[in-house]
């Protein structure tokens, strides 16, 4: 793979996980079994959407540019590792929680997968 192909994926990882991180509200409201961790009234939700979007906004904007913005990029591989092992956990141990094995973990592990491999990748061709 040339350095070429390694930035241009890249670049397409970052806005993917950018959008998908502003998808994250939707995703809780059509999705709650894979998507939202409480029912009733809880002030959890506006929290992490409002992390989660913020996040997805400079994620977006790194594409621009994923060689200076290593420090972003390896601060959303290491918090989307370190979060979905704590939310296999608790889906494991929670059995209303199970949902979540088909949800928001296996995308915080491709997101931290997909973003660790691209950007060692980019890093080294470059």
């Amino acid at each position: 793979m040339t350095a070429v192909d390694c930035l241009r994926y890249l670049r397409i990882v970052l806005v993917l996980a950018g959008l998908a991180c502003l998808a994250l509200y939707p995703l809780m409201v059509f999705w709650p079994s894979g998507w939202a961790w409480h029912t009733g009234h809880s002030d959890y939700p506006l929290m992490i959407v409002g992390l989660y979007a913020t996040l997805g906004v400079f994620l977006i904007l790194a594409a621009r540019d994923p060689l200076a913005h290593l420090s972003l990029i390896g601060f959303t591989v290491w918090s989307s590792a370190v979060h979905a092992g704590i939310m296999t956990v608790q889906a494991v141990t929670q059995p209303e929680q199970m949902g979540h094995l088909a949800g928001d973990v296996p995308a915080l592990f491709i997101v931290a997968v997909a973003l660790a491999v691209l950007t060692r990748r980019a890093r080294s061709v470059a």
